[in-house]
């Protein structure tokens, strides 16, 4: 076989479709790209809760996965009782940007990750778009503790209004990324998957130039850069497909099939 690489695949729009439906041709490639050694590793802005199934989907039940744009990394053991372990969670104070998101932002949907439950909201979101089962609490519940991501959604809005709006108010002490509509997911600040990825292949011992990362949002911006091989979906961003070294075809068209043969 090939040289182990460290392969860094995001989830949605990347690994599933944007029904979060894993088609039979992309489970069979990684599948196949993990059996001949590679160290596939999840890098997405899913909380955990809903990563686990898509892991288990995959048949991925040891190396690592990444959630929350970065913020939570697992180590995935079948041995141990929920067939994971939290080995980080980078948390951080949500009141500060919640309080200057909420002026901007008045009618806009809030949720913060309860690591292995779910989310607390500020109000129901649209259908599916949460993991789990989201339990509504108040405003001052929301900022009460540290979290590892608060993400801010308008269902009547735009990706464009979410840039505008958070480049207006600057977000000091935090990372941010805009995803596919009106969403904003904001994590403690120096937490992307690129720093996530980059501890995991220190501890696999993987070489630099043996990484490979696709993505299709802007939350995929930083690991694309840092991969020594940065893939783009073809239903990316411009900006997106302008950070990568490469682009694939649209993930209905299963683009990520064709990166992970390249390997073979």
């Amino acid at each position: 076989m090939t040289t182990p690489h460290l392969v860094c695949l995001d989830i949605d729009g990347t690994t599933v479709d944007h029904d979060g439906h894993l088609h039979e041709p992309v489970r069979a490639a990684v599948r196949a790209v993990a059996d001949a050694g590679h160290h596939v590793t999840l890098a997405t802005g899913r909380a955990v809760i809903g990563t686990l199934p898509v892991l288990d989907a995959l048949g991925l039940t040891t190396g690592y996965a990444v959630c929350a744009n970065g913020a939570i990394t697992l180590r995935l053991d079948p041995a141990l009782p929920d067939g994971y372990e939290v080995l980080e969670a980078v948390t951080f104070d949500p009141a500060p940007a919640l309080r200057v998101l909420r002026a901007e932002f008045p009618t806009a949907l809030v949720a913060v990750e309860e690591i292995g439950v779910g989310f607390k909201v500020s109000a129901p979101f649209p259908e599916g778009e949460l993991d789990g089962t989201p339990r509504v609490v108040s405003f001052e519940e929301l900022m009460a503790h540290p979290v590892t991501r608060v993400t801010i959604r308008d269902p009547e809005g735009t990706d464009e209004d979410f840039l505008a709006g958070a480049e207006r108010i600057g977000l000091h002490g935090v990372e941010y990324a805009v995803g596919w509509s009106a969403w904003l997911d904001i994590t403690p600040e120096g937490v992307s998957k690129a720093a996530a990825l980059e501890t995991v292949r220190r501890r696999l011992g993987v070489e630099p130039r043996l990484t490979l990362a696709v993505g299709d949002q802007r939350n995929d911006l930083e690991m694309l850069r840092w991969a020594a091989r940065g893939v783009a979906m073809g239903n990316a961003p411009d900006e997106v497909k302008d950070a990568a070294d490469d682009v694939t075809c649209h993930v209905d068209e299963h683009g990520l099939v064709d990166v992970l043969r390249s390997l073979a």
